[in-house]
């Protein structure tokens, strides 16, 4: 059973642990001024740090590679600004020892409370068309429990079970509150690309032990796969119902909507967003994927130990350092009223 959490090392820091990791990374390096050491990434649910094995390695060297769960012994330390582990022993862990949900990163929030709520926004819809389009996904058999089950990356934003849902959902929100300000914009057809925007994702992207890209992700990509299921979703909605086809003017809608929302074409959007839905889906999608990458960050800092009033690491997604100003604020001594 595990009971130390990586996001809880500020709180070891200087004692010995005994617990259970899943290596994302293994590798034997030079040590100077002669010799190797074994140096491994370790992970649980709640984030990852480095582990140095300096003595008595070779064992597990063999045994422990990336993929692969483990029994650790060693102590905790910071080193450069990052805490990191010192190991003494490691060894494979047996399978009745560990418990997956320790070490799959999962939705803080409940998933068929998220997967209800936006349902009823659906419901709300007043287009019957864009109702029965949404629904089809939703109730799909495949897709739909692998849109409430997929990560939305597999390591940006959302990257953890339920977060597909989760940033749908929180875009969802967003967009409802926004649109009302934009009169151009048809609220339900910006609804409708918010929940299918990423839908390819459920393909793109593989889950279990850990997150990665399917084969059909990397030569395809979501935003192609995406396109292909609107295609095919609306051509079974027209084969149930011909006397009442879906508007192809809509699909046409719909269709640039998926194809533009990364905003730029160097973003992997084949086509910038022309109308007023594609915009808007764009600049909101774009803001809740930046925010949530933010609260990865301030998260991490803290985890690493990094005081309210440091900026965090250098944030590649980004291009720059974040700054949790409202930690900062918050840090600021009480007045003295003596």
């Amino acid at each position: 059973m595990k009971d130390f959490f990586i996001a809880d090392a500020a709180s070891y820091e200087g004692q010995n642990v005994t617990t259970f990791f899943l290596v994302s990374a293994a590798s034997l390096r030079d040590r100077k001024p002669s010799g190797q050491y074994l140096a491994l990434t370790l992970a649980d649910r709640t984030g990852q740090f480095e582990a140095r094995m300096w003595d008595d390695f070779a064992d597990s060297a063999s045994t422990c590679v990336a993929g692969s769960y483990v029994k650790a012994q060693g102590t905790v330390s910071k080193y450069q600004g990052k805490f990191q582990i010192t190991l003494t022993k490691l060894r494979l862990a047996a399978a009745a020892e560990i418990d997956t949900a320790d070490f799959v990163p999962t939705s803080q929030y409940e998933i068929p409370t998220m997967a209800a709520e936006l349902r009823g926004y659906v419901a709300a819809f007043r287009n019957v068309h864009l109702q029965r389009l949404v629904l089809s996904f939703l109730d799909d058999r495949q897709l739909g429990p692998a849109f409430v089950a997929a990560p939305a990356a597999k390591r940006l934003h959302h990257a953890w079970i339920g977060g597909l849902l989760e940033h749908v959902l929180c875009l969802v929100r967003v967009c409802l509150a926004t649109a009302p300000f934009y009169p151009e914009v048809d609220p339900d057809l910006l609804v409708t690309g918010a929940i299918l925007h990423d839908i390819g994702k459920v393909r793109e992207l593989s889950w279990g032990s850990s997150f990665d890209y399917t084969l059909e992700g990397q030569l395809i990509g979501h935003i192609s796969i995406a396109q292909g299921l609107l295609h095919q979703k609306i051509a079974e909605l027209d084969a149930a119902n011909p006397e009442e086809l879906f508007p192809p003017r809509l699909r046409l809608l719909l269709e640039h909507m998926i194809l533009s929302h990364h905003g730029k074409l160097e973003f992997g959007s084949p086509k910038l967003p022309m109308t007023p839905e594609a915009m808007l889906l764009s600049a909101l999608d774009d803001l809740e994927a930046k925010f949530q990458t933010l609260r990865n960050e301030f998260a991490a800092s803290k985890t690493a130990g990094r005081s309210a009033g440091d900026v965090t690491e250098w944030v590649r997604s980004m291009e720059r350092p974040l700054f949790n100003s409202q930690a900062w604020l918050e840090e600021e001594a009480p007045m003295d009223v003596s």
